[in-house]
């Protein structure tokens, strides 16, 4: 049912936003005060910042998209982005008293306009999306970074777009969240120990081991000792497209007996009031949600698609979770023998799996003694590590190191780059009789029947533990 919507959802998108016209009325004339750009894996955004709401018309001519603007200027001198995922380049040009903008894109992308007005001090926006059709998803490749405020960000989506667009291997990303930090020192142990300092070397630890695990990037919310709002932390995981976002925080009890780690993540409660404010956000809606906009749902096709997205990331932060918490117990005892449930609000985002680990008992001083100890928060980071890295194991996303591993492990050898997908010769006979690139909209049932195997023997075949299989994968099939 979730690839079905989905592959309803991705045609829909792609069709060409011929015209698009601001609400009518009194029209002032507006300037133009940048374009920025940033290069996905699924499009290409353009955004154009204005001082007021635009009269505007759009089309779209092969390789060209012309932007018609009356009675606009810019506020300063123009700046072509350069080459971007689909984006080719702009150029502007005066015509009278209008103002029209050139964007060189892909003659076979696909464009869907729309205006997000100006929340808390920002500009008017208009919004060029830029989709791939089937065809130009196998040959499109990022060109160029974004400006150096987001180069982490355009590098990961540069990554990921040329990757798991040409069969490659990218790296899963996990965005690390030390918790607290600057004018929020968060909790304090008896003896002077601060919840942010313990949280940012525990963070730090982690990242450096990820970074070492081949298959891996960390991306850490924050390096140093300085204030994020909590907002923020998981919305620097979206922008980073992680595929895991993981919170280290340290725990505080009035009684200085408590003791042990915790690990949680969102509850249903939270799930379901995280819905209802981005369901009723424009400018939530206009972001891609699990690979899709809701922009331009219908309310009723919209939750169904956000309920979808959130549940498989609800399940997925459970198994994490659960690894994580099962390593931390080799440590030494855990709060609870479960996984706990609460409505944070760094757990919130709706399509990336997200588990906030509570290290130890700050409040407790035998605990606050080994959270100042650098060897135990080693350990501690080394036990999140192995708990994460099981979990991709088991779940590797597709186009991932982690895929192409597990593939292996299975008899088959993927390609690191183009399309060719070959058994490995040395296992031709190991069981193996077909490979199968999961298409948008197939389950691993459909699969099944087609090739007339069990679902059990497929999830055997490929190691997989659970029912969910994402499109780009490559499946071995069975010989039974």
């Amino acid at each position: 049912m979730a690839g079905y919507l989905n592959n309803i959802v991705f045609r829909g998108a792609m069709v060409v936003a011929a015209l698009a016209v601001a609400p009518t009325g009194t029209v002032h004339a507006a300037n133009l005060e940048g374009v920025r750009v940033w290069a996905g894996p699924e499009y290409t955004r353009v955004v154009i910042d204005a001082t007021g709401p635009l009269h505007y018309k759009i089309r779209q001519k092969g390789g060209e998209v012309l932007v018609d603007l009356p009675d606009s200027g810019f506020s300063r001198s123009f700046s072509d982005p350069g080459a971007q995922g689909l984006l080719r380049g702009m150029s502007h040009a005066r015509i009278g008293k209008n103002l029209q903008l050139t964007a060189k894109v892909h003659p076979d992308s696909h464009l869907k306009s729309f205006v997000l007005e100006p929340r808390k001090g920002d500009n008017y926006r208009l919004v060029l999306d830029l989709y791939p059709d089937s065809a130009t998803a196998d040959r499109v490749v990022t060109t160029a970074a974004a400006p150096k405020a987001a180069s982490e960000h355009s590098s990961r989506a540069s990554t990921q777009q040329a990757a798991a667009l040409l069969n490659g291997q990218r790296a899963v990303v996990v965005a690390i969240d030390a918790g607290h930090g600057g004018k929020d020192s968060g909790a304090h142990g008896p003896g002077g120990t601060q919840e942010k300092n313990v949280t940012l070397a525990v963070a730090r630890d982690l990242a450096a081991m990820i970074n070492r695990q081949p298959g891996m990037k960390a991306v850490l919310t924050r390096n140093s000792d300085f204030y994020i709002p909590l907002k923020q932390r998981y919305k620097i995981a979206r922008e980073n497209n992680a595929d895991l976002f993981v919170s280290i925080h340290a725990d505080s009890f009035t009684s200085d007996d408590a003791k042990g780690s915790s690990v949680w993540v969102l509850s249903p409660r939270g799930k379901t009031s995280e819905a209802a404010r981005w369901l009723a956000d424009r400018e939530n809606r206009a972001d891609l949600i699990g690979g899709t906009t809701l922009d331009d749902k219908d309310d009723g096709l919209a939750k169904v698609l956000l309920d979808l997205q959130q549940g498989w990331a609800m399940q997925a932060s459970d198994v994490v979770a659960g690894n994580v918490l099962k390593a931390l117990a080799q440590l030494g005892p855990t709060h609870r023998g479960y996984v706990e449930k609460a409505n944070f609000v760094v757990l919130r985002s709706p399509d990336v799996p997200s588990i906030l680990v509570e290290t130890a008992f700050i409040s407790n001083p035998k605990e606050e003694r080994k959270l100042r100890d650098p060897a135990h928060q080693k350990r501690l980071a080394a036990a999140v590590m192995g708990g994460v890295k099981n979990y991709f194991e088991s779940t590797p996303p597709p186009g991932t190191w982690f895929a192409a591993q597990a593939a292996q492990r299975s008899g088959v050898q993927l390609a690191s780059t183009g399309k060719s997908t070959t058994p490995s010769s040395t296992r031709a006979d190991a069981g193996v009789r077909d490979l199968h690139k999961v298409n948008r909209g197939e389950s691993l049932g459909s699969i099944a029947r087609q090739y007339g195997v069990s679902v059990s023997a497929l999830k055997n075949a490929n190691q997989m533990s659970s029912d969910t299989v994402r499109a780009g994968v490559m499946l071995a099939i069975p010989t039974s």
